[in-house]
């Protein structure tokens, strides 16, 4: 009995599958919004202002960093939970493919969130017209709050892996 119930423990985690391959689609989702702002920032280039291009070219940025976030998750998680990942040709197997434990994911999504809340805090400052002094101060201390989680984690990773 025991060892059933263990058997069907483990199997669990192939439930899991359908989560990373529903992810891999919101990647491609990402992908059509990107190319979307491409051609928008295109489109409004010749009249657009200094300051409306680089707002533009930060959502671009934004929606790569959330892509790779996700890219990162979801090959890592798979690796960490599920099985190895097999790649059949050597030299297009990432560096980092199987060399991510789950805290050192935790320290990448951290970092990467970090990097997210920077180009949205970028993206404010630049745009500040539509900001009261009130919204500005949260989600600078939001970012801040950010920013400490993720050295607080890394931290945390120092101190458990000597």
């Amino acid at each position: 009995m025991r060892l059933t119930i263990q058997r069907i423990i483990l199997s669990s985690r192939y439930l899991l599958i359908p989560l990373y391959v529903g992810m891999t689609a919101s990647v491609l989702l990402f992908g059509v919004k990107f190319f979307q702002e491409l051609r928008h920032l295109f489109e409004t280039v010749s009249q657009a202002k200094e300051a409306d291009l680089v707002l533009g070219i930060l959502s671009l940025v934004d929606m790569m960093l959330v892509a790779n976030l996700l890219i990162m998750v979801i090959i890592s998680g798979y690796e960490s939970f599920v099985g190895p990942i097999q790649v059949e040709d050597m030299d297009k197997k990432p560096g980092w493919l199987g060399n991510l434990d789950p805290g050192t994911i935790k320290i990448k999504v951290a970092t990467s969130i970090v990097g997210i809340s920077s180009v949205h805090l970028l993206a404010t400052f630049l745009n500040i017209k539509d900001k009261t002094s009130e919204q500005i101060f949260w989600l600078t201390i939001l970012h801040l709050a950010f920013v400490v989680s993720a050295l607080f984690l890394a931290y945390i990773d120092r101190i458990t892996s000597k």
